[in-house]
């Protein structure tokens, strides 16, 4: 029975077998020293007399599980066996056991496939596959509904900008970059529904922060007073996803040396023209109707130094700066907010517009053609409950979570402006 490196310390003056990939070796003749690696982390191999594989070659160990202080996590194995299930052809473009975040990005990402296997290069997939389970638990458990809505589609929902199009058989038609139309449409059949997939936006943005394809956690509830309803969901939520990370990737967490934030019980709140006032007066920032990637940055260090928060709504942002499906209030601002997560924009949200005659209106306002919104307006003629929501951009909460230097390395094969390999 194979047994994985995590479980070694149950069967310490045992016998047992490990399959995994040889991490590292180093031979002093007589005796050869590995570092076998599973999907559960690495242990020592002290073994003798082989012809070693090059690294990142298929093992199958056999050995005894003795105790070691000198050795990673306190534990060796003294192998009796060694079988080269799959040999590595040739060395590895890096060498894994030695990768750095900040060493040869380029040769990290161009050489994905292999340069993944490393500890550090695969923790932040494991993170994040924990906040994706821990948004999962939560949302079911408050009765939501998991939904999966196109990904080809007619029209964008924020308008024809930004947009990869595609060819459709005798059509043009486009990869969807958000599933709002959808999600909108189906809350009108369960009430809460929520998705986990992935969006891609056309632009041309070639920086730390940005992705043409990433991983969107939406999520839209129904039968709401307005948006506050929809920022105390989005607080137990991300309390609850932070937990089930740090209580099922700790390993991981602490692997990169993450400084884990703690979790308000209410997230301080700023209205965008409050936001803009301590912009200009108190931090000396003069800023337009939109946020730029500074203002955002300074408001996250204003709420550290303020409230002690990682985290910060900004809310009630003005009509012109929302798309055109946002509820609107008398004095030119929107029912919509956007989250903060040390200054980068993880997530943006609002209540919707729920009545057919305000949505066209809408919709015209913004210059955008009605006929190209046909299926998503119809529904609006059959009765749609005050609702709202919200998306979470996965890479980028895993980004600033683990500090990493780059959001790509939040996804496994990342797509940006110049990458469509590997």
């Amino acid at each position: 029975m194979r047994v994985l490196v995590r479980d070694l310390k149950a069967h310490v003056g045992q016998e047992v077998e490990l399959l995994g990939f040889l991490h590292w070796r180093r031979d002093l003749g007589k005796v050869q020293f590995l570092l076998l690696r599973d999907r559960s982390g690495v242990v020592q191999v002290v073994t003798g007399g082989l012809k070693l594989p090059l690294p990142e070659s298929a093992l199958r160990v056999r050995g005894l599980v003795v105790e070691n202080p000198k050795a990673p996590g306190g534990l060796e194995v003294q192998a009796k066996e060694v079988e080269v299930l799959s040999p590595a052809l040739e060395p590895t473009p890096v060498e894994i056991p030695k990768e750095e975040w900040r060493a040869n990005p380029e040769t990290l990402l161009e050489y994905r496939y292999v340069t993944l296997r490393g500890e550090k290069a695969r923790a932040p997939l494991k993170v994040q596959a924990a906040l994706v389970r821990g948004f999962r638990r939560y949302l079911d458990r408050q009765d939501f509904t998991e939904i999966f809505t196109p990904k080809v589609v007619r029209a964008g929902a924020e308008g024809g900008s930004g947009l990869f199009g595609v060819d459709y058989f005798e059509k043009r038609a486009y990869l969807a970059q958000s599933p709002q139309l959808y999600k909108q449409i189906m809350v009108g059949v369960f009430e809460r529904v929520y998705e986990v997939a992935p969006v891609w936006r056309m632009e041309e943005h070639h920086t730390s922060r940005h992705l043409n394809e990433y991983l969107s956690l939406d999520v839209e509830m129904g039968f709401i007073a307005d948006e506050e309803d929809l920022m105390r969901l989005e607080e137990a939520l991300l309390a609850e996803m932070l937990e089930e990370a740090l209580n099922t990737a700790g390993n991981e967490i602490r692997l990169l040396g993450a400084e884990w934030p703690s979790f308000p019980q209410e997230i301080p709140r700023l209205t965008h023209a409050e936001a803009k006032r301590v912009l200009k007066e108190e931090l000396g920032y003069p800023v337009g109707q939109d946020l730029s990637e500074e203002a955002e940055r300074l408001l996250g260090e204003y709420a550290k130094e303020r409230w002690g928060s990682d985290w910060l709504f900004v809310t009630r942002y003005p009509r012109s700066v929302r798309p055109f499906y946002t509820y609107p209030e008398e004095d030119g601002t929107t029912r919509s907010f956007d989250l903060l997560f040390r200054g980068l924009e993880i997530t943006s949200g609002g209540q919707r517009i729920h009545r057919y005659e305000e949505l066209l209106e809408s919709l015209k306002a913004k210059g955008m053609d009605p006929e190209a919104f046909q299926g998503y307006l119809e529904v609006f003629k059959y009765g749609m409950p005050p609702h709202g929501g919200f998306a979470i951009g996965a890479e980028r909460l895993t980004q600033k979570l683990l500090g990493l230097p780059n959001v790509r390395y939040a996804r496994a094969f990342p797509r940006d402006r110049h990458r469509l390999t590997p």
